[in-house]
């Protein structure tokens, strides 16, 4: 039976029992043995879910018989640390929990929620001369009536994981809900409390550990008095990798896949290519650190590739444009600080943060502080460091995400009316009326304040953007891809399944503004292609033949001058 990819799967024996691909984070479960209560947040989709999941089938007592099946494979199956199906499991997911209008009908929820795992609990371990589980009790008092019980009765500890420890601040607050969230971290409000009791279970011992995730910092320093023995790792070093693919990883990730469906290996260079442009580039530590994949993503990638051998037409994950919604959510109490937040990155791909403020634990009211939407959107995953100064879009993905919005927001219309001239270059590609069309369709909707802040970013990345829209099922594109001699700023790549495959395009970007073009004392249509251009682009081609010797190359510059217009030069050979 060949292994399959199964995408979106948190369930870790799922995956096992029906032949999953599986990337082997299992070592870091011995690391967090060394930690106590530790919290580790990162963006979603990063797999959180799934390495609860891990830590649950490692745990727990009431899967000894199945532990050689489910890890006998696995890094942890032959490193084990003595403590593996050594205790009860308690696992809360709190995203599941409905939240209701009022903090009474949150509280209902949660009660019922806690309560019946509690009582699951109860049942699994067969703890039958225990008190029966009250679900209209408060979840605390059910849950000290259980921990008084395993120290009376010296039955096994709980291991306790939390899930989207979150949930609630994130959907009250993306809601608007700020007075809700208010009376949910009260100091006597029930989630603290809930808390206080999680603490004392670990005085006690009744508790063994307590593993939560999720991916915001924002509530947790308001339960911290409730809860202030928690260990934050989510930035420390030896813990960076521990959630999403690195590049190895992936490697041998795709190395079994080619493998096991006997895909043509003429195809692998290309497809690694587009995975890193799309998925990679996350710095969640060191800034000079290896760079990390989005996993989920990988994995929503290569459900459709071991199925039809070919680079998906559509990249991105419809799921991941839903965080949009904390864009305008962080940024709605000011238009205009939208407009400058999402206007910066669409031109320049970076923005300053005081790495100061990249702390784990800061309340609601600084998170919706302008000079705290750098780090929001930083444990959000639409940023990562670019360096000690700067965060940046990690890839093309997130930059694709951030276009869009950036139309949106300048009511920018990227449907039918380019339809005309992309199917005229789907029918015989030119990259001069591409241009010509991009320009006379896109760039002359661009309000005159956008052009203040122009440079070559903006137009090849929107370029890119809107034949991404129109193109994808034919091409592919490399944006900055590194070279020897530096980095090329635009790449057509035709797909090797369709019929511009081999087809390659270098193209360099320069922009010169209205002041600057000014001093050439010339005009547009006189403007001659500038020497050091042609000697640029000439070392990034000559990278790519020695790469793809049967490659049909082609190369060119397109100079943009301010809002007056635009130049195409073919390079020749």
């Amino acid at each position: 039976m060949k292994k399959r990819v199964l995408y979106s799967v948190a369930n870790y024996a799922e995956i096992v029992c029906n032949q999953g691909y599986f990337v082997d984070k299992t070592e870091y479960i011995a690391k967090l043995e060394t930690i106590k209560n530790p919290i580790f947040l990162r963006p979603r989709r990063f797999g959180k879910s799934l390495f609860c999941s891990i830590l649950r089938y490692y745990y727990d007592i009431g899967e000894k018989a199945r532990f050689a099946s489910l890890f006998g494979h696995t890094w942890i199956g032959q490193n084990p640390t003595g403590n593996q199906n050594q205790f009860m499991i308690l696992s809360l997911n709190f995203s599941v929990i409905e939240l209701g209008a009022t903090i009474a009908q949150i509280e209902q929820n949660f009660r019922h929620y806690c309560n019946g795992e509690l009582n699951f609990i109860r049942k699994r371990y067969q703890l039958n001369n225990m008190p029966e589980i009250d679900i209209d009790k408060s979840v605390a008092e059910n849950l000290t009536n259980l921990l008084r019980y395993i120290r009376e009765q010296d039955a096994p500890p709980i291991y306790l994981i939390i899930d989207e420890y979150d949930n609630f601040a994130n959907q009250l607050i993306i809601s608007n809900h700020d007075q809700l969230y208010r009376q949910l971290t009260a100091d006597n409000g029930f989630f603290k409390t809930f808390f206080k009791t999680l603490k004392q279970g670990r005085e006690s011992g009744a508790i063994y550990n307590i593993f939560i995730t999720g991916v915001l910092p924002i509530a947790i320093d308001d339960m911290a008095s409730g809860f202030n023995v928690a260990s934050f790792i989510t930035l420390h070093p030896k813990f960076e990798n521990m959630l999403g693919f690195t590049q190895n990883e992936t490697n041998a990730l795709l190395d079994e896949i080619y493998r096991d469906y006997d895909i043509n290996p003429d195809t692998r260079e290309a497809v690694t290519a587009v995975m890193k442009n799309q998925y990679n580039g996350y710095h969640f530590v060191s800034p000079n650190g290896e760079a990390l994949y989005n996993s989920t993503l990988v994995m929503y990638f290569l459900t459709w590739f071991q199925d039809y051998y070919t680079i998906p037409e559509y990249l991105t994950d419809l799921n991941l444009k839903t965080d949009l919604s904390w864009v305008r959510r962080l940024t709605a109490s000011n238009p205009q600080l939208t407009k400058e937040f999402v206007d910066r990155l669409v031109v320049h791909n970076t923005i300053h943060y005081d790495k100061t403020f990249l702390t784990e634990k800061f309340d609601s009211y600084q998170f919706f502080d302008a000079s705290f939407f750098p780090i929001s959107f930083f444990y959000l995953g639409m940023l990562t460091r670019k360096d000690d100064y700067y965060l940046q879009l990690p890839n093309l993905n997130m930059r694709t995400i951030f276009i869009e919005y950036f139309n949106q927001l300048h009511h920018i219309d990227v449907s039918t009316r380019h339809t005309e001239y992309m199917q005229a270059f789907s029918n015989e590609p030119q990259l001069e009326p591409l241009f010509a069309g991009y320009w006379r369709e896109y760039v002359s909707q661009l309000p005159e304040a956008v052009f203040q802040k122009m440079n070559e970013n903006f137009y090849r990345t929107t370029f890119y953007e809107l034949c991404r829209r129109y193109l994808s099922r034919w091409f592919i594109w490399h944006v900055e891809r590194s070279y020897p001699t530096g980095r090329s700023d635009l790449e057509f790549v035709g797909k090797f399944n369709e019929c511009y495959a081999g087809l390659r395009w270098v193209i360099e970007f320069k922009y010169y503004s209205n002041t600057e073009f000014a001093k050439f004392k010339t005009t547009i249509e006189n403007f001659k292609l500038q020497a050091e251009d042609t000697q640029q682009i000439a070392g990034y081609v000559e990278g790519l033949k020695s790469e793809y010797p049967e490659a049909n190359i082609s190369q060119f510059v397109i100079y943009c001058f301010g809002n007056q217009g635009f130049r195409v030069f073919q390079v020749e050979s």
